[in-house]
């Protein structure tokens, strides 16, 4: 089987083309290669397929083997990699998920290869039983959350298709990450477990973030979860609807535009390698 690492902003996947390669279990291949030590090395598995209603289908597999809606960061490397490899020659491409359908616009370099990537992530969601959340109000905005007797947060609940809890704090990078991790994204006031977001604020235009993504722990980035921290600092008179966000494996431009509601995140897409298994 033929597979492909790519990486946006550091958060990585392999990538196998579902046209020419079949994986009869995917949960399972995507806990064993996902192994940094005995296997490829990932945050997870993406699976890119045909078809019936958009130009490609995703399915993506967290390290864990459990299948997540959408990624963000995903769709950029596919829109890179079905450019570059000759599965389509458009520039803006319809990308059919779990979370709905997004659209890629694909902008490519003078050597003919995808330098970046704008997917129009839609409109947040952010009624509390709809993320889902157990709390039934139209917006979960700083709401002081305990998530056990040493741990109280004020999160904002937003969904990119995909649940998120965002927190605005300072000293992210001293956090204990690998500790408070398992503890927020298990917090029974998300029935479906969540992505937490922890967000410090620069200024107005640029905030940094370290993310606990479900199913796979502390990532180098998140776009959903990016797109669900510039969401939540508008609700929250943080930042600006446009926003740049630092991650651990680099920037990504968040715009959440007025006049269509939509969320769209602009950012690289790296081939890392090949390889065969």
């Amino acid at each position: 089987m033929k597979f492909t690492k790519m990486h946006g902003a550091g958060n990585d996947y392999i990538y196998v083309n579902g046209f020419t390669e079949t994986i009869e279990n995917p949960m399972e291949f995507a806990i064993k290669y996902s192994d940094r030590h005995k296997g490829i090395g990932s945050d997870g598995l993406v699976m890119i397929m045909p078809s019936e209603t958009c130009d490609f289908r995703m399915r993506m597999f967290n390290a864990d083997g459990s299948e997540s809606e959408m990624c963000g960061n995903a769709s950029r490397c596919i829109g890179k990699f079905v450019y570059d490899k000759g599965l389509t020659t458009k520039t803006s491409v319809t990308l059919e998920t779990l979370a709905g359908v997004k659209v890629l616009e694909l902008f490519v370099g003078a050597d003919n290869k995808v330098e970046k990537v704008t997917v129009d992530m839609g409109v947040p969601i952010l009624n509390g039983l709809s993320i889902p959340t157990i709390f039934d109000e139209a917006q979960v905005v700083n709401k002081e959350l305990k998530y056990n007797d040493e741990l109280t947060y004020n999160i904002t609940a937003v969904s990119m298709g995909n649940p998120h809890a965002v927190i605005f704090t300072t000293g992210i990078h001293q956090l204990d990450l690998p500790k408070i991790g398992p503890v927020v994204e298990n917090v029974a006031a998300f029935p479906r477990r969540t992505n937490t977001e922890f967000i410090e604020v620069v200024n107005k235009s640029h905030v940094k973030m370290r993310v606990w993504e479900r199913g796979s722990g502390e990532t180098m980035a998140c776009g959903t979860g990016a797109c669900a921290a510039v969401v939540a600092g508008v609700l929250n008179g943080m930042n600006e609807r446009k926003t740049k966000v630092e991650l651990l494996g680099g920037e990504l431009t968040i715009e959440w535009k007025e006049a269509d509601n939509h969320v769209y995140l602009t950012g690289g897409a790296t081939t890392v390698f090949e390889g065969e298994i």
